[in-house]
């Protein structure tokens, strides 16, 4: 049974989420705020953090951030009423696996946390991965969570590095945004496509800008695809 930790100060909203999480078979523990929060986040036994981002004392990008340097493997889910693409932007960039917008139905969250578990970050980058891919001046070694563009390591987080190794692992390959949110995400239907979009301006900031090569191809209204494009002089 996983453990899950939902960091919430709003009393009647952490008992909501607890409740139903409690009701689908899973270990719920709390805290009303980030200082205990980031305590409990700490031990090895919870699996997955719900947290919301505004939360007196260290909000909830601040408990990221710090718990990352301790913990890779801890499965982060936000709660927030923001949307604003920069929110997301540094969320990502401090290593949250996704975002859920309030308000939100107790339906969609169970969804959500089956979905992060199911495909938990280990398990959608290795299940099926070549060991290695090279292309143009990029490689990735899947197995090792590692990425060079030439002879420059490119930090990417769990997440990117899964998604381009989704789309490397078929060149030319059109993947639709629901492909890529069930390979990826677990989710069997993604209504906010924003997260794929967010995730893939990432990879192309950190790859493409420094590659003499762009990787990524968006095809409008559908999704994405990997092709090895050298870029003009």
């Amino acid at each position: 049974m996983s453990k899950l930790l939902v960091v919430e100060d709003d009393p009647t909203m952490c008992e909501m989420v607890a409740y139903n999480l409690r009701r689908e078979g899973f270990d719920v523990d709390t805290a009303a705020d980030g200082e205990s929060g980031l305590m409990k986040a700490n031990s090895p036994d919870v699996t997955m953090m719900i947290v919301d981002l505004m939360l007196p004392g260290i909000d909830g990008m601040q408990i990221t951030r710090e718990i990352r340097r301790r913990r890779t493997d801890l499965i982060i889910l936000m709660l927030t009423a923001r949307s604003e693409e920069k929110v997301r932007l540094q969320g990502f960039g401090f290593g949250i696996d996704d975002f859920l917008a309030k308000p939100f139905s107790m339906g969609e969250l169970v969804a959500r946390v089956k979905a992060l578990l199911r495909r938990s970050r280990v398990e959608a980058l290795r299940t099926g991965a070549p060991p290695e891919l090279v292309f143009g001046d990029l490689k990735v070694v899947a197995r090792d969570f590692r990425c060079w563009v030439g002879e420059i390591e490119v930090d990417l987080r769990p997440k990117e590095l899964t998604l381009l190794v989704t789309l490397a692992s078929e060149p030319g390959r059109l993947f639709s945004r629901a492909e890529l949110a069930e390979k990826v995400w677990g989710y069997d239907k993604m209504t906010d496509t924003r997260t794929i979009d967010t995730h893939i301006k990432n990879l192309r900031r950190k790859v493409e800008t420094i590659s003499a090569f762009t990787y990524i191809v968006t095809v409008r209204g559908v999704g994405y695809r990997f092709r090895v494009n050298p870029k003009k002089s």
